[in-house]
Formats: structure tokens, sequence, C-alpha cells
């Protein structure tokens, strides 16, 4: 009765058919199975899975094939019998879109990709830290066509094998190096001798500071860094060595002498340092030292002259206070020394400006409109002496232009200070000491560097752009000054600096922004 029937046993989907006739086979296939195409199936390769939807795969299920692929049931009484105590599945027979599939494989493919991990070797506390390989895997692109098209509607997903992919740097590139360069680096301390008895030990714990193992085109190699390493070296050797000392010029006459030092030769004692950390060579060996005669001697200071001016300026229209302000700030500034390789600090060298130092209340700006403060027109000092300095071929160290622009100033090349906050500083970079001379009188304060000169220096304007408007504010105290305000610009200039056979040295260019004043109200 049940032969040509479909054999006992049979499932398609989870889905028992055994027994059935064709057509009621089919008619309950497509009863239970019927949305069966619009639910996620998982795809799993090795430890990766993801999900595709067979409906929007392009894919199918062709009924009556399915119900065809799985056979008739046999007359054998030993297949039917085993029919009746087990249940095997039958895969589908697919319709398959291969436009529509093919993309969603090759995404499927891709997630189920993962790619393989490099080996590393790090070192840590003086100790070798191994990050193992890892394999990766990749699925073939044809094989995941056949397993999902066949087997999309297993209830337990579809499974397919995953290749291996192996690491660039393997299991044998990291045992390689820890036999090898990994090991030869951990083998102790390296120790150089200096002075005194006085030893720089690059202690093993410290081996880590000094050289890498990087992962380079296949290969664990290592990257010794011997700046690292002498600076570990150099800070416990320090003291074995005799720094040198410029001569002085001093401001009240005479010169402090000149101290010639003995420092370490590095580059004899970084030579071969590849082999004594990496290789057989010894790990420990003896500084060699060398002379450092001063850049400034006591002769050179003994014979210098400030006869020639090396840069000089002049401003003017300041008021009567500020006057007396400048002029105290120029008595305390006059003679003052820079000698080579010094810098000059405005703020140290005077220190306090207050009362107690004779200086008196006068203009400032602040916030853009007038105001009065104790020391008020330092700053016209300052931006003097910043011109002085500028047009010396002296080094700018730090200089701060005003907010807002004052007009009796160049524009872009001027400096304020503010006591323990900002200040102007420059460096004498030249090989000869250069004074500090002012002029205080009529009107007009002139600042000048003498010495030696050795530049010509070109100042070009870059002119003004960005232009700000000012805003309005309204103030009501009894010292009000009304003002119209005045707008905001960019400007920025350029410092060209050339020997005195015009040969160009140096080309600077700054940019100061300036902010509008603002439009003074009184009520």
């Amino acid at each position: 009765m049940n032969r040509g029937n479909v054999p006992r046993g049979t499932a398609v989907g989870g889905v028992e058919i055994g027994g059935m006739g064709h057509d009621e086979a089919v008619s309950t296939l497509e009863a239970e199975l019927g949305d069966v195409a619009a639910k996620p199936v998982t795809v799993t390769a090795a430890s990766e899975s993801t999900q595709l939807i067979p409906a929007n795969s392009g894919l199918g299920i062709d009924w009556d094939a399915t119900v065809e692929s799985a056979g008739k049931e046999s007359a054998n009484p030993l297949t039917r019998l085993a029919g009746l105590l087990r249940t095997h599945e039958v895969d589908i027979v697919s319709t398959v879109d291969e436009a529509a599939l093919a993309p969603e494989l090759d995404r499927v493919a891709g997630e189920l990709r993962r790619d393989p991990a490099d080996g590393a070797i790090a070192i840590e506390g003086g100790q070798a830290k191994v990050t193992d390989p890892v394999p990766g895997q990749e699925v073939d692109t044809k094989h995941l066509f056949e397993r999902v098209t066949t087997g999309w509607l297993n209830p337990a997903g579809v499974e397919v094998e995953a290749d291996p992919t192996e690491p660039a740097i393997g299991e044998k590139a990291v045992k390689e190096a820890l036999d090898g360069p990994v090991k030869a680096a951990l083998a102790g301390p390296l120790t150089l001798r200096g002075h005194d008895g006085v030893d720089g030990v690059i202690a093993q714990d410290r081996i880590g500071e000094v050289v890498q193992f990087p992962n380079v085109d296949g290969k664990i190699e290592p990257a010794v860094n011997a700046e690292s390493a002498q600076g570990i070296l150099g800070e416990q050797l320090a003291d074995t060595e005799t720094k040198m000392r410029n001569a002085r010029v001093l401001p009240g006459g005479g010169v402090e002498p000149s101290v010639d030092g003995s420092v370490i030769d590095w580059v004899a004692a970084m030579s071969g340092f590849d082999g004594r950390l990496l290789g057989d060579a010894e790990r420990t060996w003896d500084a060699q030292y060398k002379d450092r005669p001063a850049d400034f001697t006591t002769q050179e200071a003994q014979s210098a002259t400030f006869d020639e001016v090396v840069g000089s300026f002049t401003t003017s229209g300041y008021s009567a206070a500020s006057g007396t302000n400048i002029a105290v700030v120029a008595r305390k500034v006059e003679g003052a020394i820079v000698n080579p390789g010094e810098t000059f600090s405005l703020n140290g060298y005077t220190g306090p400006r207050g009362t107690a130092q004779g200086y008196v209340e006068s203009g400032i700006i602040e916030n853009g409109r007038p105001g009065k403060a104790v020391g008020g027109g330092i700053s016209q000092f300052a931006t003097t002496l910043y011109n002085a300095a500028y047009f010396g071929g002296m080094t700018d160290v730090a200089s701060t232009p005003h907010s807002y622009y004052i007009s009796r100033y160049p524009t872009g090349r001027e400096a304020t200070v503010f006591e323990g906050a900002i200040d102007l500083q420059f460096r004498n970079d030249s090989p000869y000491p250069v004074k500090i001379t002012s002029e205080v009188g009529g009107g007009e304060v002139t600042v000048s560097l003498m010495g030696v000169k050795t530049a010509e220096v070109e100042s070009v304007n870059g002119g003004r752009w960005d232009y700000t408007s000012p805003k309005p504010v309204t103030v009501s105290s009894g010292s009000c000054s009304p003002s119209g305000g005045a707008q905001g610009f960019t400007t920025s200039d350029t410092r060209i600096v050339r020997d005195l056979s015009g040969n160009e040295i140096s080309r600077n260019t700054s940019t100061t922004v300036y902010d509008p004043q603002p439009i003074v109200r009184c009520v």
C-alpha cells in the first residue's frame, strides 16, 4: 500500500513527510514551510557565524523537486523498519537567483573570514612577553554556494568548512626571535664605567626602554633606541663630567672667567652598542672623555668692545607720568650685559615695579579703554627694547603683542609686559656680548644694543586684513573717558636677517591679531 510513497522517516526542514504520497507531501511542506524563506538562516564556519534571509538572497524552494529527491518507499522490509526507528533530513532543491545570491554570499564569506593575528614579543620589566600567533580563516565561495543552496532549510543552520590562513609571523618566527636577539638582549645589565668609580648601568628591568621587537616584513626585528640608552647612562654619569662655563662680562666691569669642561665622548661610548646589547660583545666597557672648551673665553671677554650699534630703536608720544616710569626702568636696565648664549629677561632684570621702586600711576589700556595703574608706560620701554633686539639680530624667546593696536608702535612689531605674568625675553646668539643703553627725554625713548655688529636686519610688513568692528560699551564710572573705538585687524611682519656681506641667514614671518577697541559711552 505504501509503495511509491515518500520513504518512512523522511523529513524536510524538520517537517516529517515519510509515508506520504507525492502530492500530499508537497501540500504538507507548502503549508508548514511556506514562509520559511523569510526567516534568517545561520551560517557557521568554525568559530565565526552570520545570517542571511533566503527570500532576500534569491533563494526559494522547488517543492516538487524536493519531494522527488526524497525517493520512493523501498520494498525492502529492513529499509522500512529503519524508517520506523529514525528520521533523516533531506536537502531541499532550491530555486536560485544567482544575481541576487552572489553579493549576499560575498558578504557572508567576508563575515565568516577571520584575519590571522601575528605573534609578537614585548620586553616588560626585564622579561619577554609573548603574544601567541592566531591562525585566521576564510571560506571558499563555491563551497559556500553548494552548502547554502542545498542546506539553508536545515533547522540547525548551514555549516561550512573554513580554510585556515596562517599569520605572517607564526610560531617559528616567534621562537627564532626568542632564541636569538631577545635572549641576547636579556642576558644581563649593560655597564658603562665612568671616572671616579661611577658606573652608568642599564639594568635588565630597563632593557625594554632601549630595544623593542616590532614585526617587520614577516619577521620580528630588534629596534635599538641608542638615544634612550645614552640618556639612561648619561643621567647616572653626569657628575663625572666637568661642565663647560663661558666667560661673562659683568655689568659693573670686570670678567667672570671661563672654565673648560670635560665630557663623555658619546660617539665613542655608543659605538658598537648594538653588538653589546644583541651580540657577543662585552656588556661592560669604559667611557672615554674629551675636552669641551668654552665657547666664549676669558680672553675674548677681556677684549670685548661695545663701540658699535648692534641694534637701536626710538619711540615717542608718552605722557609725563609714563615718562617717569620709562626713565626709572631705563636707569635700572642701563648697562645690562647680555653675554653670548645668554637670555635677557626684562621682568627678571628689573624685579618688582611698584611705588617702592619709584614707579608712579600712569595710563594703561584696560579692556580696550583708558585706565590707570602703577608702572603704566613700561610697555613703551618694552616695545622700544624689543625693536632694538629685533634689529640687533637677537633671538626672540618670549614676547607678547598688545591685545589692541596702539598707533605709536610699529604694526605687528611691539611688546607688552606685566609683572609676574607677561615677560619680554631675547637671547644673544652672536659670538659677542652686547650692552643695553638708553636715552629718555624730550618725549622720546631710545634703546640701543652696543657691541660688535654682525648682521643687517630688514622688516617687511604684510599689510592689514580681516578687519573687525568695535562694539559699544556703557561705563558709569566717574573717571570714564568716552571713545569712538577702533577697528581690529590682522597683520604680519617678516624679519630678514643677512650677514654683513648681504647673504641671507634667516627669514621668519609672525602674524598678529589685534582686537577692536570698544566704543565707550559714559553715563
